[in-house]
């Protein structure tokens, strides 16, 4: 049998164009690398020659594309020394930032607004060992505590203002571009806090 090297994460496969060093101890649980799909369908639907392609980044492992910026945000928090990371959250973000923590052996302190989180994301969190806290208001009251606490507790955040975040989801374009063999003629993003088609934008 063939020997194929193992898929080791996204930030030793990109590593010539990521904000790390030779010597970074990389916190990695093999994020990236996801499929691109061609859709068959929808362009009978549309009666068009057109191709589409979906990226899948539901195969991420905590099932999100905020895997991608974890994996860098946590590799730098570590790198420079911390031993804890904060977040608020109401899905996605609290999932990732709990596995990475966990895979970095530092804490993981989760702020959620009050019954506004989505269980499955909360149960990850909690079975990676996170601190989950629960507050009166949304997120924006959420993510002004966490700067407060950040500005006078030594944990780093891991929301989308922590700019490695960017760094690691901007990946996502690379393989794109890799497995098209060029840059698509569109390229559609849902947005929220518009976070990831700036990374996309950096790819």
């Amino acid at each position: 049998m063939p020997f194929r090297s193992r898929y080791t994460g996204l930030i030793d496969t990109y590593r010539d164009r990521l904000p790390v060093h030779d010597d970074t101890r990389i916190i990695s649980l093999g994020e990236g690398n996801t499929p691109l799909i061609r859709l068959n369908n929808i362009p009978g639907l549309l009666e068009s020659e057109v191709d589409i392609y979906v990226k899948f980044e539901g195969l991420n492992p905590t099932g999100s594309f905020k895997d991608r910026g974890m994996t860098m945000a946590v590799t730098k928090a570590v790198e420079e020394g911390s031993e804890a990371i904060i977040c608020a959250s109401t899905g996605n973000t609290s999932a990732s930032a709990a596995a990475y923590a966990a895979r970095a052996g530092i804490k993981a302190f989760v702020l959620i607004p009050d019954g506004k989180i989505a269980l499955g994301k909360l149960a990850q969190a909690m079975m990676h060992g996170a601190t989950v806290i629960q507050i009166k208001g949304n997120f924006d009251d959420g993510m002004q505590l966490v700067k407060d606490i950040a500005g006078h507790a030594p944990v780093t955040i891991v929301n989308s203002i922590n700019p490695y975040r960017l760094q690691g989801q901007k990946t996502a374009a690379f393989e794109i571009m890799e497995e098209l063999g060029s840059a698509p003629d569109y390229h559609c993003i849902p947005v929220g806090n518009a976070g990831n088609i700036t990374a996309h934008w950096m790819g």
